[in-house]
């Protein structure tokens, strides 16, 4: 079959954002199927596209995979009106696609909520089979963090959650509070798979180079944060305990924050400010330098916003590198991650907003390393059972088949009715 993908972030191994459009594409290609990506342009990404851009556009092959980008540069430095003026444009332009182009089946995964805009089209216009994927909900999360508040922006956005939801034939939900959510919406339960991010167990893991910047030359122990630094990431409370490491006198523990977002300039300057001389800042790298870097450090950082919306509602990249990597990790809010942790012993989960009992957690596990070794066997142990990339590749690729071979079925009666 022919899949038409929509992903506005979409990036290869190369990128330091996560790769799992790319992994799913080439596991759709692997099994006979084409792909065409639609994708926009980030700081964070790499498509595997070079040149210039003719007419906003670049097209070309990249492993396989038929890519199609929009010079529609985005940044999580963008303020809300520039994110959204983006979001539309995306969506306007693959309503285009997605209503002249020649295919068999149309995949969108959000965020942006706006990517199921061509979906929708795809299958009220054309009849065409359309699965989405939500990464997040909305308007539910917006809602919470209050990073929405209009009324007639709330209620648009969650007219458009319905009938992306209620137009797709399949759903997939990266967590278990998302599939949660969408049934809640009224779709069949049978219509819903939970496939969640997951483990890159040959470029994650615990052996093999290491990559060690100057900034932790000579540092003892250290606890990365790697990913966005914007508001919903909630790092102003490892600032808290980084303060609270200090006034113990605990200057061999050091905080590493990695990545790019609105909040990074402010975490910096209350760093400063505060003399907090344990928390270091790299720049967002590659995923490949990344993965080196993590076999350099000792625990992996699940740090978010106290809103209950993220408990269960959320399948975060860094987790499944962390212990695909063989990192311990520290968590810092309850839910279905903070569950996994504990059952499996691969870290330590803790209440949040609580910098007391985050330093006691990280004091705990500088100070047993025999204990940190085998929550690290463990974490890479819950990667290889449960969250293999190549295993949570091959259920989508039966999910989208399992669409696919229904409608043929359907289109086949129907002609000889």
């Amino acid at each position: 079959m022919k899949v038409l993908y929509f992903h506005e972030y979409f990036s290869t191994h190369e990128g330091s954002s996560g790769s799992r459009s790319y992994e799913n594409a080439k596991a759709l290609i692997a099994k006979g199927h084409e792909v065409t990506m639609v994708c926009g342009t980030t700081g964070r990404s790499d498509t595997g596209l070079s040149g210039d851009f003719q007419n906003g556009k670049r097209t070309g092959n990249v492993d396989g995979i038929e890519v199609v980008e929009w010079h529609l540069p985005y940044s999580n430095y963008d303020g809300f009106v520039k994110r959204s003026i983006t979001f539309l444009r995306y969506a306007m332009r693959g309503l285009g696609l997605a209503l002249t182009r020649k295919y068999d089946l149309l995949f969108a995964t959000s965020t942006p909520l706006t990517a199921g805009v061509p979906g929708i089209a795809a299958s009220l216009l054309r009849r065409k089979p359309f699965v989405f994927e939500v990464r997040d909900l909305w308007p539910e999360l917006p809602r919470e963090m209050g990073i929405v508040s209009n009324p007639l922006i709330l209620k648009a956005l969650d007219i458009l959650e319905w009938l992306s939801y209620h137009t797709a034939t399949r759903c997939i939900g990266l967590s278990p509070g998302i599939v949660e959510g969408i049934i809640r919406r009224g779709i069949d339960p049978q219509k819903v798979a939970l496939i969640p991010n997951g483990s890159d167990l040959d470029l994650f893991t615990p052996d093999g180079n290491s990559y060690r910047p100057k900034i932790l030359q000579g540092k003892d122990f250290v606890a990365i944060f790697s990913g966005a630094h914007g508001m919903a990431n909630g790092l102003d409370a490892l600032l808290d305990t980084a303060a609270e490491l200090m006034r113990r006198q605990r200057d061999d523990i050091h905080l590493l924050f990695v990545g790019e977002g609105k909040m990074k300039p402010a975490l910096q300057q209350r760093a400063a400010a505060e003399n907090l001389k344990n928390c270091l800042f790299l720049d967002s790298i590659p995923r490949k330098k990344l993965a080196a870097l993590q076999r350099s450090v000792n625990v992996g950082l699940m740090i978010l916003a106290n809103i209950p919306a993220f408990y269960y509602g959320t399948s975060p990249n860094k987790f499944f590198d962390y212990i695909s990597s063989g990192l311990p990790v520290l968590n810092n809010y309850p839910g279905w991650l903070a569950n996994l942790i504990q059952e499996h012993n691969c870290g330590l989960a803790v209440p949040p907003s609580d910098p007391k009992v985050f330093a006691d957690a990280l004091e705990y596990m500088a100070d047993h390393p025999g204990e940190l070794e085998t929550m690290g066997k463990n974490a890479r142990r819950l990667a290889e059972m449960e969250f293999g990339r190549r295993k949570l590749a091959d259920e989508f690729v039966n999910w989208l088949e399992g669409v696919h071979d229904k409608t043929t079925v359907f289109q086949k009666g129907s002609s000889l009715r």
